[in-house]
């Protein structure tokens, strides 16, 4: 995260996100697939780093005797990341590049990543809950979450209950996130607010839904 100053003076908290060159995969058709789909791939690595199925999955082996008809893609190098993103309609083909001209500055746009994951937290820092008073002998009591069950009816502690556990490390998405930035020649966009996720982590872009547009 960092900071951008408008015309006028006025400073906004935004995240910079590496939002390409995305390479085309493979497109998914209803006719062979049973649904119309786009596969991106993203983060260039050295060969070495991917399995033969994988490479062979990105066109990147050469036919043999054994395998006369593997898969071909032309300008595909190899990538780490793999994410499918259905589409009514799949505007793209095999081997094309997706780069960060496709966004504009005020597009509105969701952000799903993963976040961070924080281990074993208690109720104020998973769930945001109140401390309580540390008078009247409860001084060690100021962080503990009080009552969880009635003791007589319903009698038991009901299913659902808010209480401490693990925080963290699951997928979350953030919405209407509008574009204030966008550098072409570095493939990079900046995004008002914070996004899921460390620095570094993996996230998809997406149209919001609130925007009006798909």
């Amino acid at each position: 995260m960092t900071q951008l100053f408008d015309e006028k003076g006025n400073v906004t908290g935004v995240t910079v996100i590496e939002a390409g060159p995305n390479y085309v995969t493979q497109v998914k058709t209803v006719e062979r697939d049973g649904y119309s789909a786009v596969q991106l791939g993203f983060g260039e690595v050295k060969p070495k780093k991917l399995t033969r199925g994988e490479l062979g999955h990105l066109g990147l082996l050469k036919p043999d005797d054994k395998h006369p008809n593997r898969r071909k893609l032309e300008g595909v190098p190899p990538l780490m990341y793999l994410e499918e993103v259905r589409m009514a309609e799949v505007p793209y083909r095999e081997g094309d590049v997706i780069k960060a001209d496709l966004f504009a500055v005020g597009d509105r746009v969701s952000v799903t990543g993963t976040m961070k994951g924080r281990g074993f937290a208690g109720n104020i820092k998973r769930h945001g809950f109140h401390r309580q008073r540390k008078t009247h002998g409860a001084s060690d009591r100021e962080r503990a979450p009080g009552s969880i069950g009635a003791g007589t009816t319903p009698g038991h502690v009901p299913k659902g209950r808010r209480m401490a556990g693990h925080y963290g490390n699951v997928r979350a998405t953030v919405t209407n996130l509008k574009v204030v930035m966008v550098d072409p020649e570095r493939n990079l966009i900046a995004v008002a607010g914070s996004v899921p996720g460390p620095k570094g982590g993996i996230v998809v872009i997406k149209d919001s839904h609130k925007s009006g547009k798909r």
